[in-house]
């Protein structure tokens, strides 16, 4: 395992841990010697194996089981994190919901359940964990918006909107706390070869969406966890409030 000076010894939090984009931050930073904390919800044979991949790389790590939409429990996650690893110098904040329904038939519950994951469990997070960086005048984090904050979404309303939403929740903690040491930003990634978007898109769109990227292919997780690295580490180090897009280019167009 390479270790990097700047992260041996960090602690991070990881929300939605167990899989897609969450599994790769896991997996990159753990690489680096950071200790992981790995957030999931239900899907904890996944998390489990992340959590079995991290160690057998040599790194270390705990589970961390909550729903960052709820606040109590968010703060669970954090005090379950600390218990075991430390206090968190890292937050990634990659859970994250989405669902696609037409635009009339779009419902209250899609809209606040989304709302709640997406949004809230963004501010819960950074709540959960903002008093002790601080008291401790260190704190990264990194959030993952989407492209789909950034262009018109009619089947996804919800979802865009919540994830504009967290764009504008980034600037202002980014602001908020900035002479604090402390740094908050944000990813816009495109379509990502994850489960989400195979879950909800049919094979047709997925297609179609692939072929309306300029770069003429699907996002790994993997490079969406460089850049959260990037975001992280000292490398990025006058950057605060900020949104970096990787969408292979599909964000330029119309």
């Amino acid at each position: 395992m390479s270790v990097s000076n700047e992260f041996s010894g960090k602690t991070a939090l990881i929300t939605g841990g167990s899989r897609g984009i969450g599994r790769a931050v896991a997996l990159r930073l753990a690489a680096e010697g950071v200790r992981v904390g790995i957030n999931y919800v239900s899907r904890e044979e996944d998390a489990r194996q992340t959590l079995a991949d991290v160690e057998s790389a040599g790194g270390s790590g705990v589970l961390a089981q909550g729903d960052v939409s709820q606040p109590d429990q968010a703060q669970a996650v954090v005090q379950a994190t600390c218990d075991a690893l430390g206090p968190v110098d890292l937050l990634v904040q990659s859970a994250g919901i989405s669902v696609v329904e037409a635009p009339d038939e779009t419902t209250w519950e899609t809209w606040k359940r989304t709302m709640d994951v997406n949004l809230d469990g963004t501010f819960n997070m950074i709540f959960a964990v903002k008093d002790e960086m601080v008291k401790r005048q260190f704190g990264r984090i990194v959030a993952i918006s989407s492209i789909a904050a950034l262009r018109s979404r009619p089947s996804l309303m919800a979802y865009s909107a919540s994830k504009a939403a967290v764009i504008s929740l980034v600037r202002s903690c980014g602001e908020a706390w900035a002479h604090e040491n402390i740094r908050v930003n944000c990813i816009a990634p495109g379509l990502t070869e994850t489960e989400m978007p195979q879950a909800s898109l049919t094979p047709e769109v997925y297609q179609r969406m692939i072929d309306a990227t300029p770069m003429r292919r699907i996002g790994q997780p993997a490079e969406i966890a460089s850049i959260v690295r990037f975001l992280l580490s000292d490398e990025s180090s006058f950057m605060t409030g900020q949104t970096v897009v990787a969408s292979g280019g599909r964000v330029l167009l119309p």
